[in-house]
């Protein structure tokens, strides 16, 4: 086995191991009840951990993960309204100023 990806959220880490499992490939969940420990340990080693059974698809996995995540980056970056000109941030879609839509 081989730790393909560590998060502090662990909805995501269940969103990531159901992504890499639609594509086939196995993993399991560790540290999901570490968080408790925090403190006593080192709070990013109590992170949830995804890891591969198989670790020759340790590469696919990767790059399975990294186009899941990028469309995650680019919600979160703000944006400006081409209507009015307001900045707004990543995670809206309508600016509040004029209702126009970001896309």
């Amino acid at each position: 086995m081989k730790k393909v990806y560590s998060a502090q959220d662990p909805l995501m880490i269940g969103h990531l191991k159901n992504v890499l499992e639609t594509h086939g490939i196995e993993c399991v969940i560790r540290n999901m009840d570490l968080a408790g420990l925090i403190g006593e340990l080192p709070p990013i080693e109590c992170w949830p951990e995804l890891w591969l059974v198989d670790e020759a698809r340790f590469a696919e996995a990767q790059a399975i993960l990294k186009e899941t995540m990028s469309s995650l980056v680019s919600i979160k970056k703000p944006w400006k309204c081409r209507k009015c000109g307001e900045e707004i941030e990543g995670q809206f879609t309508e600016c509040w100023n004029c209702g126009n839509s970001r896309l």
